[in-house]
């Protein structure tokens, strides 16, 4: 399979390079049916010559050209077609509807016509580069789609950027889809890594870090979204998140439990990496027995309180008198809440004491 990927791989390589191979040959053939017309033959020695290494170098250009420029976006290459397709097409129609005034200055309706076209193939090329996220426009093997092309992006938010598990869930290759991080996120973060709280500058810090970290993975399609749009003037960042989800047709990856109830009002998926985490976390059914280690009492009396390595919360009935043991219990219940999971089990046995002088030893 290794083998056959590499193959597959190599394949438009050397495509390219037959097809260069071919422009050049073809290059060759006109240059010298060009060179042995009769009009050459009627010129000087040397301009034969001339025109053959011209259109050669020229040929040799393109494909240096083409071989340094590697990454080629077929939407902006196929705006600039389309808009260049347009703008002649609209000026072929204008100067037949301005042909009577046109006639009336014969000796700059040439020049009219040529200012024209020109005018209206930037306006075309222009209007097409600066909008083409804004609509949908398919042909065969080009493609215009509303900003975000393929499956639903991702629409990440300050805390989960923060929170950094983002990116080792991403690392996993779990999502394929786009993230987006839009620019006036990625403006709060930067407020935050220059805040004059000691924390909330680490926090941002450790924000921009991750960012980082995900551009600089290739296997990550990240986009900073900078377009300002009108319907997001005016509003808070939470709003503005959900509005430009919902603009982009996304979901939005996010640990804000606020954020999640306004985003659920406004009918946008999210994703919330706590519950990710919560379903992705062992689940115990009453009956079954495990190991913890109890570390401080709980509220009710007699209860004692331990996390598994997760973060889970155990409270051990029974357990207040055993803190810094390991003990063995029974689970009696397990409790499903926004914030977590908690997990209720019965004292059953000590399994190794652990002292404080011990833990410092």
């Amino acid at each position: 399979m290794r083998g056959q990927r590499n193959c597959c791989n190599g394949y438009p390589a050397m495509a390219l390079i037959v097809l260069r191979c071919v422009f050049m040959f073809v290059a060759i053939g006109l240059t010298s049916l060009l060179v042995r017309s009769d009009a050459m033959r009627m010129g000087p020695a040397w301009l034969p010559w001339l025109i053959f290494f011209s259109i050669l170098l020229v040929a040799a250009a393109v494909i240096v050209i083409d071989m340094f420029v590697p990454n080629k976006r077929i939407d902006t290459i196929s705006a600039v077609y389309f808009g260049t397709l347009v703008g002649m097409v609209l000026t072929y129609a204008l100067t037949i509807a301005l042909e009577p005034l046109l006639g009336q200055v014969n000796q700059y309706g040439d020049a009219v016509r040529i200012g024209l076209g020109v005018v209206l193939v930037y306006t075309c090329i222009s209007l097409l580069l600066q909008t083409k996220d804004d609509f949908r426009f398919i042909i065969p093997y080009v493609e215009f789609s509303k900003d975000v092309k393929g499956l639903k992006p991702y629409v990440l938010d300050t805390s989960v950027v923060i929170d950094g598990r983002v990116a080792d869930l991403v690392e996993t290759e779990i999502f394929d889809n786009t993230l987006i991080m839009p620019r006036f996120v990625l403006s709060e973060l930067q407020r935050i890594a220059d805040s004059s709280d000691k924390l909330r500058r680490s926090r941002g810090r450790r924000g921009l870090d991750i960012l980082n970290r995900l551009r600089s993975d290739k296997r990550v399609d990240l986009k900073i979204y900078d377009r300002d749009l009108a319907e997001l003037s005016g509003h808070p960042v939470d709003m503005k998140l959900v509005l430009l989800a919902k603009h982009l047709g996304g979901k939005i990856i996010t640990g804000d439990y606020n954020l999640n109830k306004v985003a659920r009002l406004h009918n946008v998926p999210v994703i919330n990496l706590n519950d990710v985490a919560n379903a992705l976390k062992p689940v115990y059914l009453p009956g079954e027995g495990f190991s913890v280690r109890i570390v401080k009492p709980g509220e009710a009396v007699g209860q004692g309180v331990g996390y598994l390595d997760d973060g889970t919360m155990i409270v051990v009935e029974d357990g207040r008198d055993h803190i810094g043991q390991t003990v063995r219990i029974t689970v009696t219940s397990v409790l499903q809440t926004s914030a977590g999971r908690m997990i209720f089990g019965r004292f059953e046995a000590i399994v190794k004491a652990t002292t404080d002088e011990d833990d410092s030893a």
